[in-house]
């Protein structure tokens, strides 16, 4: 069953975004080689709860940190720990969620541990156009489109690029719950699937790898990796469909609210 917000839940749905935008802030100035996985955790859970929110991940079905990060060849739902130390030129994708009010907000970037020059041009065109992916399906975000119309704005990036789209792992709807309805893809066809309405809010998450789509899980049971080991990038927002289009409640201060509109419209 889909949740419909009222402009008042998805106010306070930007909040718990606002949370989350910090985080990543915080996060992309603190990112250096030599700290571990478990560093950018602590960093993470600190702006959060200074904020009075709640990590959303955190006990969330046993897991067991703020963050996910995913290294390299891992896709999502990657581990915090002491004993992973960043490198030179590894490609860190770090998801992020908050609680405020009963509220979630979801997000995730990929980095490149030391900066763009710290790595060969193939990759950083795949963590570039993975987020152009992401911004090109939050586009199609509007009341009256329909779910395909997501999936195959998307999957026209991964395809012009020769990219795997991970299949197993999709965006999904958010609210009250970390994942409500619907599913939404990263591939599809444009006019085919559920039409959208205002008051929707769902979080889009592109997640495309150099080779295989294919993908294995960990013995952790939460680190799922490219079957072929091949590199993959990951960004998520969490949009909401406005009368005047999406509103994505997760931005950062270097990104735009609304990929159509200049400013937040009238309800």
């Amino acid at each position: 069953m889909i949740i419909k917000k009222s402009r008042a839940e998805i106010e306070r749905m930007a909040r718990a975004g606002a949370v989350v935008a910090r985080a990543h802030e915080a996060l992309m100035e603190a990112l250096r080689p030599g700290m571990t996985t478990l560093d950018l955790d602590a960093i993470a859970e600190r702006v959060i709860t200074r904020e009075g929110a709640v990590p959303s991940f955190k006990g969330y079905r046993g897991f067991p940190a703020t963050l996910c990060t995913s290294r390299n060849h891992e896709i999502v739902h990657g581990i915090p720990s002491a004993r992973v130390v960043l490198e030179e030129g590894d490609v860190i994708s770090i998801d992020c969620g908050a609680v405020v009010d009963g509220f979630h907000g979801d997000s995730a970037t990929t980095l490149i541990v030391g900066g763009d020059e710290a790595t060969t041009p193939a990759v950083r065109q795949l963590v570039r156009e993975t987020r152009n992916a992401l911004w090109r399906g939050l586009e199609q975000v509007q009341h009256g489109n329909r779910l395909g119309d997501v999936g195959a704005a998307i999957e026209a990036v991964a395809t012009a690029n020769g990219y795997g789209v991970v299949r197993e792992y999709v965006g999904h709807g958010i609210g009250r719950a970390l994942h409500e309805d619907p599913s939404v893809p990263n591939y599809g066809a444009a006019g085919r699937g559920m039409r959208m309405t205002r008051g929707w809010v769902v979080a889009v998450e592109p997640m495309f790898n150099l080779g295989t789509e294919r993908t294995r899980a960990l013995d952790d049971g939460w680190t799922v990796v490219t079957a072929d080991g091949s590199l993959s990038a990951h960004w998520e927002h969490t949009v909401a469909i406005t009368p005047d289009g999406p509103w994505v409640l997760t931005a950062r201060a270097d990104e735009p609210a609304y990929p159509v509109a200049e400013a937040v419209p009238a309800w």
